[in-house]
Order: structure tokens, then C-alpha cells, then sequence
């Protein structure tokens, strides 16, 4: 059997996100980073002390992206900036001939979104979104079994995420509106978007909502309330001002079945029609995030969460800023 050419790697963004990333590449023995893109000295020292304290080679770091595409010699790189540079950062990488790994959520609107499908499109390279809720093969057996009607009629979705964000992010990035796109909702909320939008298997036609900034730059406080194209109904909420936590709680609602997960995929419970109590489906064996992304990517498996999901959940989330924006408007979304 030949030996497969080692995956060279670069990192783009090396705030504490990467770390995660970083750390599963490391179990991928053909998997090599070449180079680092960041600004800042800090999260590149952070980075060459996990690199150290691996027994890896620390690579070189090119602040400028467009030095850093043009001058190492990469197959792949992760995606992990600030919300708002996912677009330009990710269209750059896949022109220059780059598989990408792109952290959540994809980008800041709906005209990026389709922008970015565009491109890859036109490039006719990988592009994976790293949303744990939909690479969960959990989400995906829930998502299948919802869209072969196995639970009978979707009838309603509650979700709920929940965090001590507001305080504990506070003067970083993450609540500076022009690097982050948003707030609470749109960042650990972003994977509670994206599940929902996921799970339902189609489009939001209606949606009202309302937001409160509890005295911060970007919103921490959030409801919507959304109608699906086959007129079940949706309820969101994300509370980014709370104890210190970080969680989430997704009830589907069936006429055969309910379901209950999370939104970053980490369990299923499906009590059907008949049964006193829920039963927690068993975890099958998981790959990481970065794992996943190299099946896909050699053509193993399908892409799980492609840039198409993204879309779903930027179409909701714009929808939901603007009916937030209107004092609760009940705002159509037209594709």
C-alpha cells in the first residue's frame, strides 16, 4: 500500500479555538503544519508553546495573508479569525487551490454565504464548515429520520442555548460588532442556529424577534419565533447572561416521536409513541472535526456540513437580526 503524501496544513487565525483544531491534528500522523498567519504575537507564542510541548516543529508565521498564500507550499488550511474575515479570508484561500476547514459560523450574512458557495463552486474545492452539531453523526441520524418521516410530522422545534458569555467574553473581539457580526446568538448561539436549521431539514419562511444588549456592544438576550415551509413552528432562545455555563436543549416535537438533543450534537433521546421514558441512543464512534474534514476532503464521505447548511442559518439569522431591528416585525424571508 503506498504511503499517502503528508496534508500540508496552515493556520489561519491562532486564537484558543485553533488549539482545539490543533490538537486533533496532531493524531493524524499525515497531517503537517507549515505555516501560521496571525497578527497578533501572543496567540502565535500560545500556539508555538502547544507546538513545543507536542515535540513539533514550530513553523514560520506570515501576518500577511496574502504573503502566506502566496509563498508556502499548503494543501489545506483552517479558518479560525474573527467572524466578519471568514469570507474574505476563505474566498482568498480557495482561489490560491486550498481545501478549507472554516470555523462557525461560516460568515455575516446572507450575500457572503451564497458568495462563498460561488466560489467553491468555481474553484471546485473542499470546503467544510466546522459545526460539530452537524458533522455529529447523532444529528445526522436525528436529521435523516426527521426527513424520512421515521418520527411521523414535524410539528414544532424549542431550543434553548444558555452561557455566562456577556461577562465572560467582554473587551475581547467577540463583542465588537464589526469583527464579530453579532452577539451571543450569533456566536455560541451560531451552533444552536445551525442544528435547528439542520435537524428541520427546511427552510424558515417567517420569522419575529427581539434582542437586548443588557448594556454591552452586541446583543446577549434573544427570542425569535419562526415558521417552517411545512407550517411547524420554531421558538429560539439564547441567554448569554446567566451563571457560569455553557449548554443547549433542542426538543423535537413529532406526531410519532420526540426527540431531544443539543447543539453541538453530544446526545439523542427519542421517546416514541407508547414508551414511558426517552431512550438515549448510544454515541457511535465519532472522528474529530479535523478528521472529518480529510475523509471528505479524500472523497470518503460526504461533506456533513457543507456551506449549503451555513446558508439556512444565515438566511434565519439575518431574518432574525432585521424583525429584532423592526421591534418584532414578522419578516418573510424570500430566497
Amino acid at each position: 500500500m503506498l504511503k499517502q503524501p503528508p496534508v500540508r496544513t496552515g493556520i489561519i487565525g491562532c486564537g484558543g479555538i485553533s488549539h482545539y483544531h490543533i490538537q486533533n491534528m496532531f493524531q493524524d500522523k499525515n497531517t503537517e503544519i507549515v505555516a501560521l498567519c496571525d497578527p497578533f504575537r501572543d496567540s502565535i507564542d500560545q500556539v508555538s508553546r502547544l507546538l513545543e510541548t507536542n515535540g513539533k516543529t514550530i513553523p514560520p508565521n506570515e501576518p500577511d495573508i496574502n504573503k502566506f498564500l502566496n509563498h508556502f507550499s499548503m494543501d489545506a488550511v483552517l479558518i479560525a479569525t474573527p467572524h466578519a474575515l471568514h469570507h474574505a479570508h476563505t474566498v482568498a484561500a480557495l482561489e490560491a487551490g486550498l481545501d478549507v476547514l472554516l470555523e462557525k459560523p461560516m460568515v455575516i450574512n446572507t450575500q457572503e454565504a451564497l458568495s462563498l458557495m460561488e466560489t467553491r463552486d468555481r474553484t471546485d474545492k473542499t470546503l467544510v464548515i466546522a459545526f460539530q452539531g452537524s458533522l455529529s453523526p447523532l444529528i445526522r441520524q436525528a436529521s435523516e429520520g426527521i426527513k424520512q418521516g421515521l418520527y411521523g410530522d414535524l410539528l414544532s422545534v424549542s431550543a434553548t442555548v444558555w452561557q455566562n458569555w456577556g461577562p465572560n467574553v467582554a473587551g475581547t473581539w467577540r463583542q465588537d460588532p464589526i469583527l464579530s457580526g453579532g452577539g451571543f446568538i450569533f456566536d455560541t448561539g451560531a451552533h444552536l442556529l445551525n442544528t435547528v436549521a439542520d435537524l428541520v431539514n427546511q427552510d424558515f419562511v417567517e420569522v419575529a424577534a427581539w434582542m437586548d444588549h443588557h448594556n454591552r456592544p452586541v446583543e446577549t438576550l434573544s427570542v425569535a419565533i419562526g415558521k417552517l415551509e411545512s407550517g411547524a413552528f420554531v421558538t429560539l432562545h439564547g441567554c448569554g447572561e446567566t451563571i457560569p455555563s455553557c449548554s443547549s436543549d433542542i426538543k423535537i416535537f413529532c406526531s410519532d416521536a420526540i426527540l431531544t438533543t443539543c447543539a453541538w450534537g453530544s446526545s439523542l433521546e427519542i421517546q416514541k409513541s407508547g414508551q414511558k421514558k426517552a431512550k438515549k441512543v448510544p454515541f457511535p464512534a465519532a472522528s474529530s472535526v479535523w478528521d472529518v474534514f480529510l475523509q471528505v476532503r479524500n472523497g470518503e464521505i460526504p461533506n456533513p456540513s457543507p456551506p449549503e447548511v451555513g446558508l439556512r442559518m444565515i438566511r434565519l439569522y439575518d431574518a432574525i437580526c432585521q424583525s429584532a431591528a423592526e421591534g418584532g416585525r414578522i419578516v418573510r424571508i424570500e430566497k
